[in-house]
């Protein structure tokens, strides 16, 4: 049995908000523009999630709502995956349900998940540094998400907002 994960980075966040913490800060207009585009690629391509795991940053959030996903795929927010690093995003993974998930997170560690994910980085240059918006899709041969294993999946897609937009 196959098992797809889509690992997204939350949309462009804005700035100009002194008084806000970290968390509490919203997406810029890029970013709301980027959101939807690419809950639009996300539905051309046939990736569309049956269970989200998402941070419980506005930033996320705000993410999440702007892909304009079908309503009645279950939203779960998690403070665990709030600057996660990849170990605590694996194991916030291994409880999902669904056979295919999109989590969103925050960089640095949304990029080291992705690049120890993959048997192979995907053909693309912006892998490396994981952009603001960018997402992977990969598919991992694994009956249940707690098989999740480290250099496992396999790469279907690579995409950053800017080729989107």
């Amino acid at each position: 049995m196959t098992r797809t994960l889509i690992l997204m980075r939350h949309a462009k966040s804005d700035w100009t908000h002194a008084g806000l913490r970290d968390h509490d800060r919203p997406l810029n207009g890029r970013g709301r523009v980027s959101a939807k585009a690419l809950g639009a690629w996300l539905r051309a391509q046939g990736h569309v999630p049956d269970e989200v795991l998402c941070s419980s940053a506005t930033r996320t959030g705000e993410t999440v709502q702007r892909l304009e996903l079908p309503v009645e795929i279950p939203v779960t927010y998690t403070s665990d995956l709030y600057h996660a690093e990849a170990r605590t995003m694996r194991e916030v993974l291994m409880r999902a349900t669904g056979t295919c998930v999109l989590m969103i997170g925050h960089n640095p560690g949304i990029c080291a998940f992705a690049k120890r994910l993959v048997r192979a980085a995907p053909d693309h240059v912006r892998f490396e540094d994981y952009p603001t918006g960018a997402t992977l899709v990969v598919q991992f041969d694994i009956a249940s998400w707690t098989e999740i294993g480290w250099h496992k999946g396999q790469p279907i897609a690579f995409v950053v907002p800017r080729e989107l937009t």
